[in-house]
């Protein structure tokens, strides 16, 4: 009789575990079907872990561009791009070349280099940094004038396994720095 009840506690306790479960993922899933990605004029710099010392101002001048993933009036992702020419190895050089491209693009039809460069990004929400990636990869695949999306990564082995695990390739591995490219 004891064996009896224990069991059936077990089996309901396994039933109640597997409705939360079951719950979880499809609010896990619903928030990714329903957020978009959103150009922003600018973000929390404190709160971002890789390049927190650049303002809003670095952010989004000569050409530099802001996006995040919004759901339910809330950004749960946020990545920064410069666009160039080059491919750069520091900061320095991102901001060099994407001035560069930027002052090329005033003679030609206001597009901005070749290549978007992604120097940054960070997530509040689990899943927000892959599905960042994946809809700024479309967005990318659908304009004219770029052909390519690189990163200008810290050295970490956690930005190496990020974008190797979301379809990256390694360029190459500079001093400070280490750039992937997302196939376009």
């Amino acid at each position: 009789m004891v064996k009896t009840k224990v069991s059936k506690n077990i089996r309901a306790r396994l039933r109640k575990s597997k409705k939360d479960f079951n719950k979880n993922i499809r609010n896990f899933f619903d928030w990714i079907k329903g957020a978009e990605l959103v150009e922003l004029k600018k973000c929390e710099t404190e709160k971002d872990p890789i390049r927190p010392e650049l303002n809003n101002e670095f952010r989004t001048s000569y050409g530099r561009k802001i996006y995040g993933v919004k759901y339910k009036n809330e950004i749960h992702a946020v990545m920064c791009f410069a666009f160039t020419s080059k491919i750069p190895k520091s900061v320095y050089e991102l901001d060099t070349f994407s001035r560069d491209a930027f002052l090329q693009s005033v003679t030609r039809d206001q597009k901005v280099g070749q290549i978007a460069i992604a120097y940054t990004v960070w997530s509040n929400k689990k899943g927000g940094g892959k599905l960042i990636v994946k809809e700024v990869f479309k967005m990318i695949k659908k304009t004219n004038h770029l052909n390519r999306l690189v990163t200008l990564s810290p050295l970490t082995e956690m930005a190496r396994n990020f974008h190797l695990r979301n379809g990256a390739i390694e360029l190459r591995v500079n001093d400070e720095t280490q750039n992937f490219e997302y196939k376009v």
